[in-house]
């Protein structure tokens, strides 16, 4: 479905994947905004999405210039996975302040008022994430009638100094626990498993799949070296420890991420995600798996840790600001009601 305005401006509405082409000025369009505005306008998991074919999952290209001879200027996706519908968009940088973005969003509420299946009910909620927050973004939400609803904070701490983090004979794992790599294949089942509980409020990271996990390690960052899993040691009486069948899963696990091509002196490497199974909480494992992150990421020489945690994730505020974590950046989640 696609609407051309008098201004040459075209937006489509596409169902499943988009073609290698567009992929291509989708990215290169992510990559225009981020140099212009020093954030990352789209996640991770919308670029992995760009070439999937799901039922929940909607693309909107609005593309400029004549027919035929079109240029992809802004792109707006929607995950109608769960239940309420959320958008990242972008538009490149010489292509704004012309309503693109306005069109972009106004396709997404039409698309999301409509069925994902036969015999379905539409009329889904839409979220839309304002990446950085920025100055525009909050002067269009406001005039378009959205409101903050979550917000997501991006936090950092330097890695690159004599003492910054914890040496990796510093950490001592506690009695009772053992600690080892991931294993891809072997260690999928029961990692998904840890992660379902362990997430089960969060409503991204709680419903990964073994596509989603597949998918990431493809992506080329993957390194199971950097991916540790944390076990009850067998006999030992310790939270979550119940080994009467002499097998377990994971109790806890930290997962890191450093990308590929990142300049000298300002390499990040990043706290993916970390996890505790809600029996073991409250054991200080949060906190002993940030240390085991921290570093590894420090033994491959990167010169600052990142990661995001939830804005209202009091607890994981408290356990990264005490291993010097501080803000550095703001995602904001809007809506409309």
């Amino acid at each position: 479905m696609g609407i051309r305005d008098d201004g040459g401006v075209s937006v489509t509405i596409e169902i499943g994947p988009l073609s290698s082409a567009t992929r291509h000025d989708v990215r290169n369009i992510a990559a225009a905004a981020a140099g212009a505005d020093g954030v990352v306008p789209l996640s991770e998991q919308p670029l992995l999405n760009l070439s999937r074919d799901e039922a929940w999952l909607t693309h909107v290209v609005a593309r400029v210039g004549d027919d035929g001879d079109d240029a992809v200027a802004g792109y707006l996706q929607i995950d109608r996975s769960g239940p309420v519908a959320s958008a990242e968009v972008v538009v490149h940088p010489k292509h704004r302040r012309h309503g693109i973005a306005r069109r972009l969003l106004h396709a997404a509420q039409l698309d999301v008022t409509f069925p994902l299946r036969s015999g379905e009910p539409g009329g889904q909620q839409l979220r839309v994430w304002a990446h950085g927050d920025l100055p525009v973004a909050k002067e269009l939400a406001g005039a378009l009638g959205y409101s903050p609803v979550r917000e997501l904070r991006f936090l950092a701490r330097p890695l690159g100094r004599p003492g910054s983090a914890p040496a990796p004979d510093d950490v001592v794992v506690p009695d009772g626990y053992t600690l080892r790599t991931f294993r891809p294949g072997a260690d999928d089942d029961a990692w998904l498993r840890l992660n379902a509980r362990a997430f089960a409020s969060h409503p991204e990271q709680g419903r990964l799949t073994h596509d989603d996990l597949r998918a990431r390690q493809a992506e080329p960052w993957f390194d199971p070296e950097g991916f540790f899993l944390l076990y009850p040691a067998p006999g030992g009486d310790v939270p979550g420890g119940d080994l009467s069948d002499g097998a377990s899963d994971p109790v806890a696990f930290i997962w890191t991420k450093v990308e590929t091509g990142q300049p000298a002196g300002s390499r990040d490497g990043e706290i993916y995600a970390v996890g505790v199974a809600p029996e073991a909480q409250g054991a200080g494992l949060g906190r002993l798996m940030t240390d085991v992150g921290l570093a590894h990421l420090a033994r491959t020489g990167v010169d600052r840790a990142v990661l995001y945690v939830e804005g209202d994730n009091t607890p994981a505020l408290a356990t990264y600001g005490r291993a010097g974590f501080r803000q550095d950046a703001l995602h904001v989640q809007y809506f409309r009601a």
